[in-house]
């Protein structure tokens, strides 16, 4: 087992030679504005005519027959490890401030030898940050009381003071005003690119003496011989897709920590892993999502109002299909426009991505995009259980912080806030009971206990019927009318919780049973086709490597799932990820196909497949997408 110093060493060397820092300069930011200097996703040559969408989608090469290779197994190399006092999995805002606080705490209590490590898959921190986002700033004040003071030489200079809001309620061609709920006015709060501000919080975690690593994606959690979480093991490089062993290749570090807290964001690969052996959901009920697809455009000065935040619901969306839509105006003649779908939907032929391009075309958002320049897109799945999906959030050895524990208020629309104060309570929980004792296995109780008596319990407890109530014989109406009892009158004290009505992909019908929807073809102005979307998250995969998207038997899988929902993969993913193509050869006339390098890491497709056949896993560090004003 190589030491400390050694293993840090390692880690730093080899963060240098695979992801060397890159600084996107405007040009570059221009020319991926435009898709002119990056690659755009590969077309396969077979992938003639997919089915639920008439076009080709992007494609890896199909799988053909080779000869037999001895896979290699990377356990036969022992990994280097390394001792830390604190491990944090995930650079979102909970786990960087869960970091910033404990080395607050460390540093004023003068033990500058205090080690937080904090580890995220993405090559720079921020890079796979996706949100709305207006932020209600109550953490950040009290995290970083300076935070927008004019004489903290590192202020975050990237807010946008939020100035109306706007609540319509739309049908085909006509927007209906309507009153929004006292969750949702903004006044006080901040309109900004949740990529910068995470960067930005990147940045003073570094300063106050956190050791943060992009580019390293955590992929197995490790335990000690009691069963409590012991830190976790970053993925392999170099194995090819066959499972051989390239020249490339470099076995993964072990990071064992005395607390490791889980920050992965929604749906965490490794959380699924804790939550399932520490048996957390024994006492909640099942998680529920939402799907966001978001896109910022520069628009023509005259259209801008700095400021102004407009939520709409109903078209294009059906009743039986909770969601809305956004447009925020912020910066210098930027709008963040996009569409949460409730991944409950129940027909088959929805495609969240389809809905999202033909919103665009209502007037209320056309008016203001026309004339204007789309520069990014994005997209990913949002926990949306709220209070009564909370799982147990402590286990021994570690806890779930942030939207990997569900803490999304979603009739507010906001989260980050309350993301941030659950990493903040849970790093003084941590601080704690590590002054408390110099060995053993830790459990942090006190965490659970601060959490309930925190803001963040008092707020979801209070709308925790609202998200449940669209589930009424009445559909989006009666949700609505709900609501607005919750909102205006109950504000949560009925002595009631409603259920949530299951798993996301329980509910989905067969394709027989719902009507087919046909969406029309972009026009390359407004609407895009999603080739032209995904070109503009600067995904990347290395394509020689194992598929991160699992699923044990491709053919079996088509057999299962084809018959019955007619390529629902196609028409639930946002990025052209998966395919059925035509193929005679087959029984049931169509191949399943999975264009992993297409991925944007949204985690739609582990959610919402029926048969929940598919297992997203972490690609190699570093990869996936690289948003930028996000």
């Amino acid at each position: 087992m190589a030491s400390s110093r050694s293993a840090v060493a390692c880690l730093q060397r080899n963060l240098v030679k695979r992801h060397p820092p890159k600084v996107l300069s405007s040009q570059h930011s221009r020319r991926w504005q435009s898709g002119s200097s990056f690659p755009r996703p590969r077309v396969s040559q077979s992938a003639s005519r997919t089915f639920g969408q008439h076009r080709a989608f992007a494609g890896s090469t199909p799988r053909r027959l080779a000869e037999v290779v001895e896979r290699f197994d990377p356990s036969t190399i022992e990994r280097e490890s390394d001792e830390v006092d604190v491990c944090i999995i995930g650079g979102g805002p909970a786990g960087l401030s869960a970091a910033i606080r404990l080395k607050q705490l460390a540093n004023e209590a003068g033990n500058e030898d205090f080690r937080v490590l904090l580890l995220e898959k993405a090559g720079e921190i921020g890079s796979h940050i996706l949100s709305g986002a207006v932020i209600e700033p109550s953490a950040i004040n009290e995290l970083i009381p300076d935070w927008l003071a004019e004489d903290n030489e590192n202020r975050f200079d990237g807010t946008t003071p939020a100035a109306g809001d706007k609540m319509r309620f739309l049908t085909k061609s006509s927007s209906i005003p309507m009153p929004a709920p006292p969750q949702m006015h903004n006044k006080g709060n901040f309109i900004v690119s949740l990529n910068q501000f995470t960067k930005w919080l990147g940045e003073r975690a570094e300063e106050i003496g956190v050791e943060v690593y992009p580019g390293f994606a955590a992929s197995e959690v490790l335990y000690r011989s009691d069963g409590s979480v012991q830190g976790v093991a970053t993925n392999d490089l170099g194995i090819s897709r066959q499972g051989t062993k390239k020249d490339s290749f470099e076995r993964g570090m072990e990071f064992h920590a005395r607390i490791t807290l889980f920050a992965e964001g929604c749906h965490g690969s490794l959380t699924k892993e804790v939550i399932k052996k520490f048996d957390l959901r024994s006492e909640s009920q099942p998680q529920t999502y939402g799907l966001g697809i978001k896109e910022v455009w520069e628009i023509e000065p005259e259209k801008h109002k700095k400021g102004e935040i407009t939520h709409s619901m109903g078209y294009p969306l059906r009743a039986d299909t909770y969601g809305g839509g956004w447009m925020y105006h912020f910066g210098d003649n930027l709008v963040s426009i996009g569409l949460v779908v409730g991944l409950d939907y129940p027909n088959p032929w929805l495609s969240p991505y389809g809905e999202f391009q033909k919103m665009k075309h209502h007037p209320l958002y056309k008016s203001v995009l026309e004339g204007g320049n789309c520069i990014s897109y994005g997209a990913r799945a949002l926990n949306e259980g709220g209070f009564q999906s909370i799982p147990k959030v402590a286990f021994p050895g570690g806890a779930l912080i942030g939207d990997t524990a569900g803490f999304l208020n979603v009739p507010k629309i906001k989260g980050t806030h309350t993301a941030m104060k659950s990493g903040m309570l849970a790093a003084e929980a941590a601080w704690a009971a590590l002054g408390n004792t110099d060995a053993g296995t830790i459990f942090l109780y006190d965490y659970e206990e601060s959490l309930r008596k925190s803001s963040i319990w008092k707020e979801l407890k209070e709308v925790r019927n609202m998200r449940p109530s669209f589930h009424t014989p009445l559909k989006l109406y009666g949700g609505i009318m709900y609501s607005g009892l919750e909102a205006y009158i109950l504000k949560g004290m009925g002595p009631w919780t409603l259920k949530h009505k299951g798993t996301d992909y329980s509910a989905t019908k067969t394709a027989d049973q719902c009507q087919k929807i046909e969406y029309e073809k972009p026009d390359g102005k407004i609407s895009f086709d999603i080739l032209t979307s995904v070109s503009r998250t600067g995904t990347n995969h290395e394509e020689d490597q194992p598929v991160h998207l699992r699923v044990k038997d491709w053919e079996k899988h088509a057999q299962e799932e084809w018959p019955k929902y007619k390529g629902v993969e196609n028409r639930f993913c946002p990025a052209g990820v998966y395919e059925y193509v035509e193929d005679e050869s087959k029984d049931i006339g169509v191949r399943f196909q999975i264009n992993s390098q297409n991925c944007i890491h949204c985690k739609t497709c582990d959610i919402k497949v029926p048969n929940q056949g598919i297992n997203w896993t972490t690609p190699q560090g570093g990869e996936g997408p690289k948003y930028f004003m996000t």
